[in-house]
């Protein structure tokens, strides 16, 4: 056995031992380490990984001192003490975890007047146990990697979300996971979402770090849609320099049923982000957004997996990227439209701007279609600033550092007006304006807390620059 596997069963040995976990879990745990003898830590080998693997980055931490589980939670302070997360006016209600694990004090679920529950995945298997085993690790055992069983296996806590039929949820729920310690720590979170008939929820996720040191966080998020439902979901990333970042979605959605995400990444070490969308029944639709922003020795993957498995749904899909210095970005995007899919419509564009000739960029957008009355289309693109728009901004008497930002904010904004929430909307447009201008690295505390600091305006009209 390498010493990399070595390793995680050490890992997964203090869990099964210090963890109270019901029999449930304990079997799910086995199951998720069983599968990732099997498929070890993906490598280059593997067609989606072959572009940047993680294997290798995780065996230059063994032979120094390898990450560390935290195996129970830090004792209870507020979380203002430690974290503040300003994000001014967008009134989300904020669910904190700390190395792992979800902070409260002494109510690891909230009940909700409107039947909404919401709090540790921990405490909701042991009072909901039939709940979570029809929602939870449904996924396709084909469709995993070696990561997301190791998830299976090793996952602390996560946040338990539960919204009843009829129900809409005003106020956006907020997850916060923040890494605070000295030491290289391994963070698995295991998310759950299930939105009732009729019922509505955004929830924007984000995670930060209060001290710039090693960690591996590697996220599961599950959700399911009843029919009619919707789920907007936002993902921010601003990660310093050594941080491993692994985050995968699973959603399935029922009859006409709607998801929206929308996944930013200003600052990564190493990113990765997975996303695969089950539209199970007729009518549901999926929207998919991405941005993302790199430069020095950066590197962030996208990969987008949606499979129409049922008639008349829709899917569109628009990841965006700009790559300076020395950095990396990897888009797959694969579509599947299954044999009784008919009526299906699906589109999916990346666009991608390389400021220097040693960025590297790859793309590859993929229609898999076996149905025969569709519309589908597919493009990319990676190339540089329009010389054209550039010429005609600079004829204006604005100088090439202003123009090149002009052009670069017009090309990325679009991602962040799809944002639904107005106030985070705002927010994410001063953001992309600080990274492109250079000021904005990864923050303290909160990666949105920052933003109010200096403000400057400008007006361009897009219709003159070609995307």
């Amino acid at each position: 056995m390498s010493d990399l596997k070595n390793a995680i069963q050490k890992q997964y040995n203090q869990i099964i031992s210090g963890f109270q976990d019901p029999e449930y879990i304990l079997n799910i745990r086995k199951k998720g380490i069983e599968l990732f003898e099997i498929q070890d830590f993906p490598n280059n080998k593997i067609e989606k990984w072959r572009h940047k693997a993680i294997d290798t980055l995780l065996e230059e931490k063994v032979s120094t001192d390898f990450y560390t589980i935290q195996d129970k939670p830090n004792p209870y302070r507020p979380v203002g003490e430690y974290f503040t997360c300003d994000i001014k006016d967008i009134g989300t209600s904020m669910y904190t975890f700390l190395n792992g694990w979800y902070v409260h004090h002494n109510q690891p679920l909230e009940f909700h007047e409107n039947g909404m529950v919401v709090g540790s995945i921990l405490e909701a298997f042991r009072q909901f146990p039939d709940l979570i085993k029809t929602h939870f690790a449904q996924m396709d055992p084909n469709q995993l990697d070696g990561l997301i069983s190791l998830n299976q296996a090793l996952f602390t806590d996560g946040l338990f979300i539960y919204v009843p039929d009829n129900v809409i949820i005003e106020q956006p729920i907020q997850i916060v996971s923040v890494v605070d310690t000295s030491e290289k720590i391994m963070v698995q979170h295991r998310h759950l979402v299930i939105v009732g008939k009729n019922s509505s929820l955004s929830l924007v996720h984000c995670d930060d770090s209060i001290h710039e040191e090693n960690s591996f966080i590697n996220n599961i998020l599950e959700a399911d849609i009843a029919e009619n439902g919707q789920l907007h979901y936002y993902k921010m990333e601003n990660k310093d320099k050594h941080t491993l970042l692994v985050n995968n979605t699973f959603v399935n959605q029922k009859r006409d049923s709607r998801f929206i995400s929308n996944i930013i990444t200003f600052n990564s070490g190493y990113v990765r982000n997975g996303i695969q969308v089950n539209l199970n029944e007729p009518g549901a639709d999926a929207k998919l957004y991405g941005l993302y922003l790199v430069d020095k020795q950066q590197y962030v993957d996208n990969q987008v997996y949606v499979l129409h498995n049922s008639p008349d749904c829709t899917s569109n899909q628009i990841y965006k990227g700009i790559a300076d210095d020395e950095a990396g970005a990897n888009f797959n995007g694969h579509i599947v439209v299954q044999k009784d899919a008919q009526r299906t419509a699906a589109y999916q564009v990346n666009r991608n701007i390389a400021l220097t000739d040693d960025a590297k960029i790859t793309t590859r957008p993929f229609l898999e279609i076996y149905a025969d009355d569709v519309k589908c289309s597919h493009g990319a693109t990676v190339g540089q600033l329009d010389e054209n728009a550039m010429f005609y901004i600079r004829s204006r008497g604005i100088c090439m550092r202003n123009a090149r930002m002009l052009l670069m904010y017009a090309f990325a904004n679009e991602v962040a007006n799809f944002v639904e929430i107005d106030k985070l909307r705002e927010r994410l447009n001063d953001m992309i304006k600080r990274r492109l201008k250079g000021e904005l690295s990864i923050c303290d505390q909160c990666m949105l807390h920052c933003s109010d600091e200096k403000n400057f305006t400008f007006e361009l009209d897009t219709t003159k620059f070609r995307k």
